[in-house]
């Protein structure tokens, strides 16, 4: 038995090391440009309905907050879907290794969203540029499985999020600019990269 279950254990971990050395094919360029016109949207949104957010950042974060969840909830189940259509037997490891690359990012920008405003109102000006740093901070460690060109996509990210940091007063923080063209050109790009790279591959599958 203790023969078996080492075999197993054994079998379990190749699996994992294939999985992480493979090219992940979960994500989708028609989701990943949908997440893009979604930023744009929602900074159109904040410019008509929200147009002193540094007065009411409840509603700046409700409105970006909630098109972040919805992003991630596309592009998920998609990630989902493809991978047991694309992956097939390794689509378990390999949705694993892809949420497991990204999950520390995701906490970091929930956890910091959340002690800014709760702890440190008058510090939430940096949201935009953190958000962007910590966006980076879970593509990078991604490219590895991604296509080449998705590693320029994290230094975009990054890029713009410093730019945020280092330019945005009070007044300017919250523009709906500064998550506008990030995360729509950031996302648009990714999708123009995913296209690419296994366009001719979707078509077929």
């Amino acid at each position: 038995m203790r023969d078996l279950d080492k075999a197993l254990a054994d079998i379990n971990t190749i699996r994992i090391q294939m999985a992480r050395g493979t090219e992940f094919r979960g994500y989708g360029s028609a989701t990943v440009a949908v997440t893009g016109l979604l930023a744009l949207a929602a900074a159109l949104v904040q410019a008509v309905w929200i147009p002193d957010p540094a007065a009411a950042v409840v509603a700046y974060l409700a409105l970006w907050v909630t098109t972040a969840v919805i992003s991630f909830l596309l592009i998920g189940i998609e990630m989902v879907a493809r991978s047991r259509r694309i992956h097939s037997g390794l689509a378990d490891e390999m949705i694993q290794a892809a949420v497991e690359q990204f999950m520390p990012a995701g906490v970091a920008g929930i956890l910091i969203t959340f002690v800014l405003w709760r702890f440190a109102p008058q510090s939430l000006w940096m949201l935009p540029g953190l958000w962007q740093i910590i966006f980076s901070l879970g593509i990078l460690p991604s490219c590895r499985s991604l296509p080449r060109p998705m590693f320029a996509a994290g230094v975009w990210y990054l890029v713009t999020g410093l730019t945020c940091l280092a330019l945005a007063t009070d007044a300017r923080a919250f523009s709906p600019w500064a998550m506008a063209v990030p995360f729509g050109v950031g996302q648009l790009f990714m999708a123009l990269v995913l296209h690419r790279s296994r366009g001719a591959d979707d078509a077929q599958t």
